[in-house]
């Protein structure tokens, strides 16, 4: 593609809110070697799949799962969801879900596989502290030190707010 058809594409990606389109741009974008038209795609279909109001807690959280659930489903070629993430968040909810992942002893695989993927907004911590509201002290703490972490190791990571 010329760097004009980039933008193009980009440009399409940045207002398209059907789902059945994004995937099919991606897919397009993937086997043209687009790589950054691809991810715009995958992306915004992220963004728009959650059924919550953008800018909710709850839409973040489902914007991670979409996330990880559909990369992993394109590099192993069949559907991949995150069965035991799910089946908790309908047991006990969002909230409860997010605060034990960050709470627990080491971070959880989907955090270590989205860092990797350079989708660290996207990681429950980074959700956590978009919300700081919703969390008690230690969650937040918790949350960047779990970060900080990351970023020391090389990887890039959102701002980290230095009072948690």
């Amino acid at each position: 593609m010329t760097n004009t058809a980039v933008a193009r594409a980009l440009q399409t990606i940045q207002g398209c809110t059907d789902p059945k389109s994004l995937r099919q741009i991606a897919t397009n974008a993937r086997g043209k070697g687009e790589l950054e038209v691809a991810r715009a795609a995958d992306l915004r279909l992220y963004a728009i799949l959650p059924s919550e109001a953008p800018g909710t807690f709850e839409h973040d959280v489902w914007q991670s799962i979409h996330a990880l659930e559909g990369t992993l489903t394109v590099e192993r070629a069949k559907t991949t969801r995150l069965g035991r993430t799910r089946q908790k968040i309908a047991r006990v909810g969002e909230f409860e879900t997010i605060k034990d992942l960050i709470l627990g002893p080491k971070p959880s695989e989907g955090f270590f596989m989205l860092i990797e993927r350079q989708m660290v907004d996207l990681t429950f911590e980074a959700v956590a502290l978009r919300h700081p509201d919703r969390f008690d002290e230690a969650v937040l703490i918790a949350a960047a030190a779990r970060l900080r972490s990351a970023a020391d190791q090389g990887h890039e990571t959102p701002a980290i707010d230095p009072a948690v």
